[in-house]
């Protein structure tokens, strides 16, 4: 329910504002106004302006940054300010949740502490009071102190714990605007739907004006009073959300539609011998000992799950985080050292001797979700998609293993010359085909997908799901898709595990669980994923 705001004067006016570094145009006439108690949406691909707009609010531009136009808070133009003024702004009239919260928290200071240093920087309030109001901000982010206390860690913390923090940091002293970076770009679909309506609920109840950056039209479509639409520094199209979904007038914005909505082509599923079987597996970590003389105690992650996997089958893994996704995923790998019970692939144990089975790692390769973060940015190419070649007996070398690393680039649609480029050199999108080329280029013969697509733009992520619809089909490929993208999950997948609390509580395939979900934790999965509304719908959002 959509709500209409009595504001005369917009609260944040942001009036023709253009940015350029070095010649190079960032921002073109960008023109948006957002009321109190108003929540508007920034849309568009990466290095379309979005975040940029967002800096520049802040006064977070980089000095080589020329800018012209007009920024106008409560009639300032926040332009004009000095650094100081800036600072005195920030964190009292503007917040900003940015979109990975573990570089946003510092590792060595408690969550309590970060959250009582925005207040103490604004404030005069003692240790012990602004730690109250950090305590009292947490409970309200849904971090209460009988389950998360101040004293706690942001590594001790799941992902939408840790953006749950950020958000607290944001809010603590109820800014006038709050600016969201990607809030949810990497939050399985519950978590995701719980902090929109924690900002739709700041939104209303404190009537917050709320700036909302994200890739996604679905996010957004039933949470936006108003959507812009950027491209290459532009906003192409800007309307009420009901007025947008209803008559979207730019191309782009159809493009963008469509690619939300994109079904990869998969080949029909075969029968095929069983690849890897999981029997009785369980997963422990250690904790600290409440004393020095006490048996140290520890916490299951993963509750005697069984299940098994055929060749040539695609298997999506859904569940919230802190279920035991990864904790099942490292164990699969030979990379867990508490496991028991059995594991098995092509009949080979995963653990030999108490260390992971060699002849097993040559047949599973991981990509990742962060490609970026797991390349070493020093090396080329060359040297980045081969590092799979050391658990090879006999490594291709010479022409041979140019020969290799041709054919994996061809693959993934890359040509043989980027080779010798830097990871630096690609796109997002590119880079995760270098991801994928890696993991290709032995011919394993099952690759994990941990959350491969999560925070790539729509239309990229389309055409990565073509590209591993073709490998598929190609090379018969295997693959465990770990993602809180369930219309990903349904479109690329032939059958379903979903996980709570460290157990498999429902599985089958694909198409019947999500037409026919018998468990109540799948139920709600599905129901707090977000829909898009149709297209020329005049009561879409």
């Amino acid at each position: 329910m959509k709500r209409t705001t009595t504001e005369t004067q917009p609260l944040l006016e942001i009036d023709t504002l253009s940015a350029s570094i070095h010649g190079k145009t960032l921002l073109d006439q960008i023109s948006i106004q957002i009321s109190a108690g108003e929540i508007v949406a920034l849309t568009g691909e990466s290095g379309s302006g979005k975040s940029m707009t967002a800096l520049a609010v802040m006064g977070l531009l980089p000095n080589q940054v020329d800018v012209d136009g007009c920024i106008r808070m409560d009639g300032q133009d926040l332009l004009t300010l000095s650094e100081t003024e800036m600072c005195d702004i920030r964190g009292r009239d503007i917040g900003m949740v940015f979109q990975e919260p573990m570089t946003a928290l510092n590792p060595v200071r408690t969550i309590g502490d970060q959250v009582a240093e925005t207040i103490r920087v604004h404030t005069k309030a003692s240790r012990s009071d602004a730690l109250a109001r950090a305590a009292e901000v947490l409970t309200r982010v849904g971090l209460p102190q009988d389950r998360f206390p101040l004293g706690r860690y942001p590594h001790e913390l799941s992902g939408g714990q840790r953006q749950r923090v950020v958000i607290a940091m944001a809010i603590a002293l109820r800014p006038r605007l709050l600016i969201a970076d990607e809030p949810t770009t990497a939050l399985d679909v519950t978590t995701q739907a719980q902090i929109l309506d924690l900002l739709r609920d700041l939104s209303r109840t404190e009537g917050m004006a709320v700036m909302m950056i994200t890739h996604d039209l679905a996010v957004v479509s039933d949470m936006a009073d108003k959507i812009a639409v950027m491209k290459s520094g532009e906003i192409v199209e800007q309307a009420p959300t009901r007025q947008l979904f209803a008559n979207m007038t730019h191309p782009y914005t159809r493009d963008l539609f469509e690619a939300s909505r994109h079904q990869a082509n998969m080949p029909d599923p075969i029968k095929a011998p069983a690849l890897l079987q999981v029997q009785s597996v369980s997963c422990d970590y250690p904790l600290a000992r409440p004393h020095p003389f006490a048996k140290r105690p520890a916490f299951r992650a993963v509750r005697d799950v069984s299940f098994e996997f055929q060749e040539g089958e695609r298997v999506g893994l859904v569940g919230e985080s802190g279920c035991g996704k990864s904790t099942l995923t490292r164990a699969i790998l030979g990379l867990s050292e508490t496991t028991t019970g059995t594991i098995l692939f092509d009949g080979t144990p995963v653990f030999s001797h108490g260390h992971p089975n060699p002849n097993v790692q040559r047949q599973v390769q991981v990509v990742f979700q962060d490609p970026y973060g797991s390349f070493n940015p020093r090396h080329r190419v060359r040297r980045l998609i081969t590092e799979p070649f050391h658990l090879l007996p006999n490594p291709p070398t010479g022409a041979a293993r140019d020969s290799a690393i041709a054919k994996a680039l061809s693959d993934v649609g890359l040509s043989p010359e980027d080779a010798d480029k830097f990871p630096h050199a690609f796109s997002g999108g590119q880079r995760q085909r270098l991801a994928i080329a890696r993991a290709l280029i032995i011919r394993p013969k099952l690759i994990v997908f941990d959350e491969a697509v999560s925070a790539l733009d729509v239309r990229v992520r389309a055409q990565i799901l073509d590209l591993m619809a073709g490998l598929c089909r190609q090379y018969g490929l295997a693959y465990l898709f770990i993602s809180h993208d369930l219309s990903v999950v349904r479109s690329i997948t032939d059958r379903v595990l979903v996980m709570q609390r460290g157990e498999i509580v429902e599985q089958g395939a694909t198409e019947q669980i999500f037409q026919s979900p018998t468990h109540a934790y799948t139920q709600s999965l599905i129901a707090a994923a977000p829909q898009l509304p149709e297209l020329g719908d005049p009561n879409a959002a």
